[in-house]
């Protein structure tokens, strides 16, 4: 399992103001396995809370995996049909990539292990994995074109995302997976077209932070685009933005707010 690499102070002072004071977050590092795999499911539950709080649930559609810190060859998921607002930490589902299930007391979404099993096998340096069908992320999918750079925000997914310019159905076989591992590439989110989004990460933080800003630079851009003509960030200026939007630290930051917000509404998840 690939570990998220702890910021070096440098980064951080670079990122903040005050960090000779006060404490500055940053993401934990495990000696024992066992205790990282409980923390990782706590923070996969979590991250079903704030798909929730953001409206990204629909229906028996959507997934969250993270793969197993004991078992690097298979992922946790959501059960099938359990609202993203109810998932607990123990309701979680093990599966290896040959689609067995390890652990667990639940069905989960044939879709979940096609997309997941295949990305997670193709790209050794991603923990995490999500993907759900949003309002925004459906609409814009289905212009068959990538996020420009248009906001620093966009920017974090400049030269930095792929697009899955095929729809066939539901996905149902790995060979399908295989071709959306292809499109992400070595990115950080792909738009999968007449679809959804997919966004990935070094832990659970980052894949569920990416998606909510790449839902969200979506929406901005269809505004923009139905307002005029896009004024788009230099691509040099865009390069030197992506490397400090899209950076572990950053994109594991990004969640710390959202995380903090649900454990204080209800924190059932832990459990």
């Amino acid at each position: 399992m690939t570990a998220l690499a702890k910021p070096t102070q440098a980064t951080v002072k670079n990122l903040t103001r005050g960090s000779e004071q006060f404490e500055v977050p940053k993401p934990p590092v495990f000696d024992d396995v066992m205790a990282q795999r409980q923390y990782d499911k706590q923070r996969l539950a979590s991250a079903f809370r704030v798909f929730a709080m953001k409206g990204f649930d629909e229906g028996l559609a959507g997934h969250i995996t993270v793969r197993d810190a004991v078992e690097p060859d298979s992922f946790w998921v959501n059960p099938l049909a359990v609202h993203f607002s109810q998932i607990k930490a123990s309701d979680l589902v093990r599966v290896d990539h040959q689609g067995n299930i390890v652990e667990g007391h639940h069905p989960i979404n044939n879709a979940a292990f096609a997309i997941h099993s295949r990305i997670h096998e193709a790209r050794p340096d991603v923990n995490a994995v999500a993907h759900a069908h949003t309002t925004y992320g459906r609409a814009f999918a289905s212009l068959g074109i990538k996020l420009e750079p248009i906001s620093q925000d966009a920017c974090m997914f400049y030269n930095n995302h792929g697009l899955f310019s095929e729809f066939t159905g539901v996905v149902a076989v790995a060979e399908e997976g295989d071709l959306i591992a292809k499109a992400l590439g070595q990115g950080s989110g792909v738009i999968l077209q007449n679809h959804g989004l997919l966004t990935v990460g070094k832990s659970v933080d980052a894949a569920a932070a990416n998606f909510v800003i790449m839902d969200s630079c979506c929406h901005s851009q269809l505004l923009a685009q139905a307002a005029g003509e896009l004024a788009l960030i230099p691509e040099e200026v865009a390069i030197q933005t992506q490397k400090i939007n899209g950076s572990d630290y950053v994109t594991w930051g990004n969640y710390q707010p959202m995380y903090a917000q649900v454990l204080a509404q209800d924190n059932s998840f832990l459990a």
